[in-house]
């Protein structure tokens, strides 16, 4: 995962609801995944790559792939597994800025700092002129809401930080509001993702 910088304190009773997720969930390989890597055909991007599953299943199936994070521990694990990992923020300096083939935003990512418009830009930005963005949404009926993350890193707890849950949805008019299209959806696993393209015009 990649949360932005901490936010400014909040009381923990003040907060409308926090998500307190381990890091190790997204360690293992998960149902649907294969689906996400047989769309890579060129350099990829992991945004929050935590533990780097997803880099590595793309650099075993031979596509050169590279995962961002700013969670230290994160970077470590997923470099001790064999993945290209930086420790870095989205909305920092991303490498090789406009030449990425794909960008993915897995695992809930697109809400990262609880701004999905915001994300869609910086990976937008980063994208080569005919590459495309894999996310992943909530399912259909649920709400896109604003919430806090709190990640669980070898026992210790996080800061919450914020997040926003995404349906799947909402995915097409946040697309179109930052100059994105929706070019494909499908589930996989029980998960549902959306790639998106930059928008044509005309």
């Amino acid at each position: 995962m990649n949360p932005t910088a901490e936010p400014t304190p909040v009381a923990r009773e003040s907060l409308p609801s926090v998500m307190t997720l381990p890091l190790q969930m997204w360690h293992a390989v998960r149902a649907g995944d294969e689906t996400v890597v047989d769309r890579c055909t060129g350099p990829t991007l992991d945004v929050g790559c935590g533990p780097g599953r997803m880099a590595h299943a793309l650099a075993t199936a031979g596509v050169p792939a590279l995962g961002i994070d700013i969670s230290k521990e994160a970077v470590a694990q997923a470099r001790a597994r064999g993945a290209a990992a930086l420790r870095r923020d989205v909305f920092g300096h991303v490498p090789a800025a406009g030449r990425w083939h794909h960008v993915l935003l897995l695992d809930g990512n697109v809400g990262i700092g609880g701004d999905p418009r915001r994300v869609l830009t910086r990976c937008r930005a980063s994208l080569r002129g005919t590459g495309t963005i894999v996310t992943e949404a909530e399912p259909a009926g649920r709400p896109t809401e604003r919430t806090w993350l709190q990640l669980v890193i070898n026992g210790r707890r996080t800061d919450p930080l914020p997040w926003t849950r995404v349906s799947v949805d909402t995915v097409g008019h946040l697309a179109r509001s930052v100059g994105l299209e929706v070019a494909a959806r499908w589930v996989g696993g029980g998960r549902h993702f959306i790639e998106l393209r930059r928008r044509e015009i005309g």
